[in-house]
C-alpha cells in the first residue's frame, strides 16, 4: 500500500478479550517483529513517524496531559524517558498508542495469574499488569505527546469531538 502497512483482523468472539488478551491472540499474525497497538476509542494527530522503530525494552508509551475525567493520570515518565507506575512526580495519561516487543507478553501468566478471564481460551485479561510488571524492571520508554488526544469513551466525549472537528462550541 502506499503507506507500507499491512492491517489483520482478527474475531474475538462473544467476549472481548481486553487488549492484553487481544494481543495475545493476534502474535500468531504478527510475528517476532515490534508492534503498534492503538485504542479504538481515541482521535489524536499524534505523528506515529515520530515512534522508535522499535522500543528499547519491552514497550514505548505514548503520553498524554491528564484529561478532566482522568484527573491524577496513570503513569510517570521521568527525564530520562522511562516510564513508572510509582514515584512521586506528576503523572500523565496513557494515550492508547503503544509500541510493543512480542515479549512483553511472553510470560503473561505469571504476571496476570489465575484471573477470571485468564483461564479462558483464548484467554482474557488487560495489557496494564503486563506494563506494570515491565515497568518495574525499567523496560519501558515512553513520549510525552502535547497534540491533540481524545478519549471518545463515551457518547457525550464524542458528541464534544465532533462539535469541535465542526468548529463549533464544545
Amino acid at each position: 500500500s502506499r503507506w507500507n502497512l499491512r492491517l489483520h483482523f482478527i474475531q474475538e468472539g462473544p467476549v472481548p478479550l481486553e487488549t492484553g488478551g487481544g494481543m495475545l491472540n493476534a502474535l500468531p499474525l504478527l510475528g517476532d517483529a515490534p508492534f503498534i497497538a492503538v485504542n479504538g476509542d481515541i482521535w489524536t494527530d499524534f505523528d506515529f513517524a515520530r515512534l522508535p522503530a522499535r522500543p528499547e525494552g519491552l514497550a514505548h508509551l505514548v503520553l498524554v496531559d491528564n484529561p478532566e475525567h482522568h484527573p491524577h493520570g496513570d503513569f510517570i515518565l521521568d527525564g530520562n524517558g522511562r516510564v513508572h507506575d510509582q514515584g512521586t512526580q506528576p503523572r500523565l495519561t496513557f494515550s492508547g498508542v503503544g509500541l510493543y516487543a512480542p515479549a512483553l507478553l511472553r510470560d503473561w501468566q505469571q504476571v496476570i495469574g489465575e484471573d477470571d478471564g485468564s483461564t479462558q481460551r483464548p484467554p482474557r485479561f488487560k495489557l496494564a499488569p503486563l506494563l506494570r510488571a515491565a515497568m518495574a524492571r525499567g523496560l519501558v520508554t515512553g513520549q510525552h505527546h502535547r497534540g491533540h488526544w481524545t478519549d471518545v469513551g463515551t457518547p457525550q466525549r464524542l458528541h464534544q469531538l465532533e462539535l469541535q472537528l465542526r468548529g463549533e462550541n464544545a
